[in-house]
């Protein structure tokens, strides 16, 4: 066997000049070898149904003979290419395969084209696709990492791997994940180190993330890898692939979203790092009104549900209006004001007639304005209400579906009444095409309605997700078959846009735990992050991007706490966003002095730069403390840190190192003005946060 070998400044390749095998895979900073043992080097694999005959029809590129490869002089990039393959039950198939692998100075790049001249359809390309995913020697633990609901999901790959799906299902532990345009980058990692897989184009085609674990557990009550190379006399091997699920047609050729692969030293900072790097190259993030770039919080409130509540008429809304004004809260997200309650009746975003009249609603709308607050509406276009005659009658000609002829479906929300908190009145809801025109010119004709209402800006609740909808098949809504339902994610915003840019030049548009694609279109995200090991992974993908979160505990410090150590905007909501700002006084004058000192050290910790935990070490004891930010000031470039202490009983005296070198020498705690020196130690009481400053 004759090796080609690519190598660049953090990974070396060694590929299989007869099948294109990726044999070897070795992190150069650290020689960790990531993939050594040769015999289990795969190159791609696809899924191609044999119509009615098998559907699970898989091609392995392991067992392919390349056609040719081409290097190029400089050793930096080679093009394989296989003319046709060799299914496992269909035989000899035209379907050509082209794979470049191109190096720049950190990545290896990825980009195959398929051409199917075939009569069936690519389904599934695994692409790249590693053989043998091994830890570092000097690991403790080898997890995943990806973006998940604005912090990050991560599972065990070693020493123990959790399985993600049933084990009737699949023949071997497997974790797989949705991926782009969600989740576009993939992290496999130990503290020090990982191997970061990512898209390198913004298209929204649908990439996941597979790794599975061979032969399988060694002792299954605790998912524990076996710890020898061979078990049973099978080898023992994690692999990782990024699978494309493109629906390649008969005649149709396609180009796949090429995929960056780079080894980084490190903690997943430096990972994510990689992928901001790329990203921040070609997006650009929308500007918020200027109100919504100040300091501020804003109170979400909720005035009907499908059990119907009628908790406040909108000629009483000014009332809130006239509470938020008192407390300085700058803006209120009203939910349910749309006809049947909050999750009913999508996408109509009639106000509902039991609150009030169109005209009460704009009337109320315009007098808490008059009190220098801002109203933002509820929204949601990702569903319809499947209950709705709209829906039987009109709507689900609009609705994606499945290959096989099929609308999704998705379980939906229970409110209030033990009737609904058993699920057995529960309004399903059904993802709708975004690719739909006639669908986008209904959203376009729904969301008029809240420009005319005199409405400061929209929540688009659920803007981040389609689920269960990954791709849509009903053709007639002039797409591809089994196009990608994230598609015009950003299209849908950049309509309301046209609409909005003349009557109201300064609407703000929000929505639930944003992707980081769209923030091109969107000015804030809203999401929910009570708890003590929150990541804040968007926040440190996007710095400067406004993100909020709800509070709503009666003596909720840590969590504004947490809002001052990762800059989110306080979301009020007592009684879980049904009562009223007056009702937990501790947590609103915390929050006061919160948004008080943001607002006199803004230059640091709101215009400055997010950096999480990198730039600076915090100990207590001499272990190491987690709960603590770094930000670098707007104006000096000089560093300060919030370092918040969760626990309810016990005061923690902490030191702090900046890497840097740099000396932080006075400190003061949220709810006291006092500066202190740091040389004595840093002493944060329960439930409290301190700011360190030059």
């Amino acid at each position: 066997m004759t090796t080609l070998i690519l190598a660049n400044n953090t990974l070396r390749l060694e590929f299989n000049r007869t099948t294109g095998a990726l044999t070897g895979l070795t992190a150069v900073q650290t020689n960790w070898k990531i993939l050594d043992r040769p015999n289990l080097g795969l190159s791609f694999r696809l899924l191609v149904p044999l119509l009615e005959e098998k559907r699970n029809n898989p091609v392995y590129g392991e067992k392919q003979a390349l056609t040719s490869v081409a290097v190029t002089p400089d050793n930096r990039c080679a093009v394989f290419t296989w003319d046709g393959v060799t299914s496992e039950f269909g035989g000899a198939l035209d379907i050509k395969l082209t794979l470049e692998v191109k190096l720049t100075e950190r990545q290896a790049l990825y980009a195959m084209t398929i051409e199917n001249h075939s009569a069936h359809t690519v389904e599934n390309v695994y692409c790249p696709y590693l053989g043998d995913l091994r830890h570092p020697k000097d690991s403790e633990w080898f997890k995943t990492f990806h973006f998940h609901y604005a912090t990050a999901a991560q599972w065990n790959l070693w020493p123990t791997f959790d399985n993600l799906r049933g084990y009737y299902g699949v023949d071997f532990p497997i974790q797989i994940h949705a991926g782009a345009p969600m989740a576009p980058y993939f992290l496999m990692h130990s503290q020090k180190q990982g191997l970061y897989a990512g898209v390198y184009s913004s298209s929204a085609d649908l990439v996941s993330w597979h790794t599975e674990l061979h032969p399988g557990y060694g002792s299954s009550i605790d998912f524990r890898v076996p710890e020898e190379d061979t078990i049973g006399g099978k080898e023992v091997h994690t692999t990782f692939a990024a699978v494309h699920v493109p629906y390649i047609q008969p005649g149709e050729t396609r180009e796949l979203t090429p995929i960056a692969l780079e080894a980084y030293l490190g903690d997943w900072h430096f990972g994510v790092d990689i992928y901001k790097q790329w990203r921040d190259g070609w997006m650009k993030i929308a500007q918020p009104p200027e109100w919504a770039r100040e300091p501020h919080a804003w109170q979400q409130i909720h005035i009907n549900s499908p059990e119907d509540e009628l908790r406040i008429p909108f000629r009483e809304l000014v009332k809130v209006g006239e509470e938020c004004a008192r407390h300085g809260v700058k803006a209120i997200q009203l939910v349910g004001w749309n006809h049947g309650g909050q999750d009913q009746g999508n996408p109509s975003h009639d106000p509902d007639p039991r609150l009030g009249t169109f005209e009460e609603l704009k009337e109320a709308i315009h007098q808490i304005q008059d009190w220098g607050v801002k109203m933002i509406l509820f929204a949601k276009f990702t569903w319809a209400d499947r209950a709705t005659q709209w829906f039987r009658d009109e709507l689900v000609k609009y609705a994606t579906k499945d290959p096989h002829g099929d609308y999704y479906h998705y379980m939906g929300y229970q409110y209030q009444t033990a009737t609904q908190l058993l699920d057995i009145n529960t309004k399903r809801l059904i993802p709708m095409c975004f690719h739909s025109q006639k669908y986008l010119e209904l959203c376009d004709r729904e969301f008029q309605k809240m420009v005319e209402l005199g409405a400061d800006g929209i929540l688009f609740d659920e803007c981040q997700h389609h689920s269960p909808a990954l791709l849509c098949f009903d053709t007639s809504h002039e797409h591809r078959y089994g196009a990608p339902v994230y598609a015009n994610d950003r299209k849908l915003i950049q309509n309301f846009t046209k609409i909005s840019k003349s009557a109201r030049p300064n609407f703000l548009y929000a929505g639930e735990a944003c992707y980081d694609y769209e923030f091109e279109a969107y000015h804030l995200a809203y999401h929910r992050s009570e708890n003590k090991k929150h990541l804040a992974v968007m926040r440190f993908m996007e710095p400067k991007a406004q993100l909020m979160t709800a509070v709503t505990g009666f003596d909720d410090r840590n969590m504004i706490n947490q809002c001052l150590m990762y800059r989110y905007i306080i979301s009020y909501e007592p009684y879980n966003f049904k009562g009223h700002l007056d009702d937990y006084p501790d947590t609103m004058a915390y929050g006061k002095q919160m948004d008080a000192l943001r607002a006199e050290l803004r230059d640091y910790f709101w215009d400055g730069e997010f950096r999480d935990t990198v730039g600076a070490t915090v100990t207590s004891n001499g272990k190491g403390y987690s709960t603590y930010s770094v930000f670098i000031n707007a104006r000096n470039g000089k560093s300060g840190v919030v370092i918040v202490n969760y626990s309810e009983t016990e005061p923690v005296t902490v030191e702090l190192a900046l890497d840097s070198g740099e000396v932080l020498k006075h400190f003061r705690l949220l709810d006291d003005q006092i500066w202190q020196d740091t040389a004595q130690g840093i002493t944060v009481p329960p439930m409290s946060a301190a700011v360190v400053i030059e």
